[in-house]
Order: structure tokens, then C-alpha cells, then sequence
């Protein structure tokens, strides 16, 4: 019994140590107060989405949820909008954002990236936070003649980036934020098969973590094109969290098993929120625009990460996958025109008469500044490979 009893504590022991080292994740701080902002976050219906649209509301963001599914997504809208927030015991709470809406984006289809950005230029007056959030680890049941992971984790959030582009120019100080993973380490891109479809498990184990890479090295090359403008941009890693990309291609009869060991090792969705939140909120870290973090804070990368050449390469590939032609990145807001208000919508596209909320849009004059920087962050060198 005493053997018994003291493997007992030596598990509980380890597991206590490996919960608050590894899979306990920091608080956000940052910004405490987002009135008169807006910020967009895609796949916000569930998970780290949902818990990221969550907190930005709580300090008072108008928060664009755009996800692809218009049941969820209003239904996450709804459920945003109620919660009330207020500290325990104080006998105040406040009540819940109304400037919580969805709008519809499915990043698998280009002409649904380019129709949520006309939605959004012509109702939206301001955007100072853009979170890519939304991705996919398989390709589940779907087949396209495409690499459905590379353009849902990648080329749909580089595409909709450069269309949004000149409005967080205009809001600046902005940020843009890139969710990726530390899968991205045993991303290895090749350039001669970007967007070949995906077959098979291993392919798709593979083509994940290539979409990761590729977030990482976009984000490097965003803040290259995008430095003194005003607009940063990072690359988080959320951490192991237990949410529905972890069991979504789950086989069912396997889902029961796994589910408590993920509620025991994983991070919740909040948590993995954290370092998202911190890329997009936190004071004086626009010196680090284009690095990667974990943890709510820079983490260094292999070398495939930071080639600033296949960087570069990846960024013109991607220009040419997404259809972006020669002067769209100059003038994104004239490609395409606004919809019709009357005409039917598709399910796929956004739909401009939800944008209603109870208080008249924020002007771009009435945001405080985002940028205070009273010191700047010096960073040790990443170590040469």
C-alpha cells in the first residue's frame, strides 16, 4: 500500500510540475482598454477563436468574427454578445459588447476572401487588429484539385492581408497576427509542388506542417515589405490545446480515450489564446515585428524559418496562387466592387445588412494611440545554423 500510495504522489508530483511548466499558459496583459477599435479574427466560432474574439470584446473592441460557417459563427456572435463581465465581489458587473458580428469567410475559396474584404472595406470604417486565427489540420473527406491545407492555412490569410492591407495602413499604429504551430519545425517547402492536392495521412501530416512554416516565413517577410509603415505583424504559437483541431479527424470510436488525456495534458482553448492575445495586444514589442512567439514571448527558430530568401520566394509564389495581380497591392479597395445589397447572397459570401450594431462605428481619429514605446527591446542575435 505505501508503494502504491507513493507512486501516487511521484505521478501526481510529475504531472504537477509538467502542467505548470508546459501546458499552463502565462496571462495576457497588453492593452487594457480596445474602445474605438475593431479587430477582425478568423475561425472565430470555436476554440482559440472564440476565446481571443472573447477577450478583445471584454476590453471593449468592436470584433468581427469570420468563419465559415454562418449557424456557428452567428451563433458564437450571440453567445459573445451576452456574457457579462466584472470582477468577483464587487457587485458591479457590465454588460456584455454589442459590437460583436459576423461576417462569412471560407479561406478555402478565394472569391469568399475577396468578397468578406469588399464587405468589410465598405462598412467598416476602422481595423487595428487582424488575427489569423482559422485553419485546418487534414484534408478530412474534401478533395480539390488543390492543397486545400496550404490555401486554408496560408494563402486564404495572405490574400485576405494584402486586400485589408490599406485600412490598417490608415488605422496604424496596427497589428496583424498569424497563428501558426511548432509543427512549422518539420516544415520542409518545396517550391516545385506548393499546391499539389493532398493524398493520403503522411501527406497531409507533411503538408501541415509546411503551412506552418509558411505562416512563420510570412510573417518575416510582412514586416519586411511593411517596415515604417506602422503596421507589425508576429507569428504565435498557441501551444498544445485541447480543442476541436485536435480531434476533428479523430476517428469516433477513438475520440472517448483520448478526450480525458487531452483535458489532463492540453491547454484550454483560453489558454491557448494567450500568446495570441499578447501579439496583439502588448505594449512595445513593435521592435519585433516578424518573430515568432510562444508562451508570450520571442522564441528563436530553426533556419528554415528565418531564410529570409525562401521568405521571399514564398512571397511571390504565394502573390501568384492567391491571383494577385501586378497593381492590386496598391489598390486593393477597387477589386471587387461592393455587392448589391439586394441581390442574393451565396452561402460562401459575406453579407453586409448583419453589420448593424446599437452605437454608430468608431472614427479613425477617436482611437489612442497603440504604439507608446518607451523603450526599445534589444534582442540577442538567432544563432547562425
Amino acid at each position: 500500500m505505501e508503494a502504491l500510495l507513493l507512486g501516487a504522489g511521484l505521478l501526481l508530483g510529475a504531472y504537477v510540475l509538467v502542467y505548470y511548466n508546459l501546458v499552463k499558459a502565462p496571462p495576457c496583459g497588453g492593452i487594457a482598454s480596445l474602445r474605438g477599435r475593431t479587430a477582425v479574427v478568423t475561425g472565430a466560432n470555436s476554440g482559440i477563436g472564440k476565446m481571443t474574439a472573447l477577450e478583445l470584446a471584454r476590453r471593449g473592441a468592436r470584433v468581427v468574427l469570420a468563419c465559415r460557417s454562418r449557424e456557428r459563427g452567428e451563433a458564437a456572435a450571440f453567445d459573445l454578445r451576452q456574457v457579462r463581465w466584472g470582477e468577483a465581489g464587487d457587485g458591479e458587473r457590465e454588460s456584455g459588447n454589442n459590437e460583436v458580428i459576423f461576417m462569412a469567410l471560407d479561406l478555402a475559396s478565394l472569391a469568399s476572401v475577396r468578397a468578406f474584404a469588399t464587405a468589410f472595406l465598405s462598412s467598416e470604417p476602422r481595423l487595428d487588429i487582424l488575427i489569423h486565427n482559422a485553419g485546418i489540420s487534414s484534408c478530412g473527406r474534401t478533395h480539390k484539385p488543390f492543397n486545400l491545407l496550404l490555401r486554408v492555412n496560408h494563402i486564404g490569410p495572405f490574400l485576405l492581408t494584402h486586400l485589408l492591407l490599406p485600412r490598417l495602413k490608415t488605422c496604424a499604429p496596427s497589428r496583424v497576427v498569424v497563428v501558426s504551430s511548432a509543427a512549422h519545425r518539420r516544415g520542409r517547402l518545396d517550391f516545385t509542388r506548393l499546391d499539389r492536392p493532398v493524398v493520403g495521412w503522411r501527406q497531409e501530416l507533411r503538408a501541415y506542417a509546411d503551412s506552418k512554416l509558411a505562416n512563420v516565413l510570412f510573417a518575416r517577410e510582412l514586416a519586411t515589405q511593411l517596415e515604417g509603415t506602422g503596421v507589425t505583424c508576429y507569428a504565435a504559437h498557441p501551444g498544445p490545446v485541447n480543442s476541436e483541431l485536435f480531434l476533428r479527424h479523430v476517428p469516433g470510436w477513438l475520440c472517448p480515450l483520448l478526450r480525458p488525456l487531452a483535458w489532463l495534458v492540453l491547454r484550454a482553448p483560453r489558454g491557448g489564446a494567450q500568446t495570441p492575445l499578447y501579439c496583439a495586444l502588448q505594449e512595445g514589442i513593435e521592435p519585433l515585428s516578424g518573430r515568432y512567439f510562444a508562451n508570450c514571448h520571442v522564441e528563436e527558430v530553426p533556419p528554415a524559418a528565418r531564410d529570409d530568401r525562401a521568405a521571399h520566394r514564398l512571397w511571390k509564389a504565394s502573390k501568384r496562387l492567391a491571383g494577385l495581380g501586378p497593381g492590386e497591392e496598391a489598390e486593393p479597395d477597387e477589386d471587387p466592387q461592393p455587392e448589391d445589397p439586394g441581390a442574393p447572397s451565396s452561402p460562401s459570401s459575406p453579407h453586409p445588412e448583419e453589420l448593424t450594431v446599437s452605437e454608430p462605428h468608431p472614427s479613425p481619429q477617436s482611437s489612442p494611440d497603440l504604439s507608446k514605446v518607451t523603450r526599445r527591446i534589444h534582442v540577442k542575435a538567432e544563432p547562425e545554423p
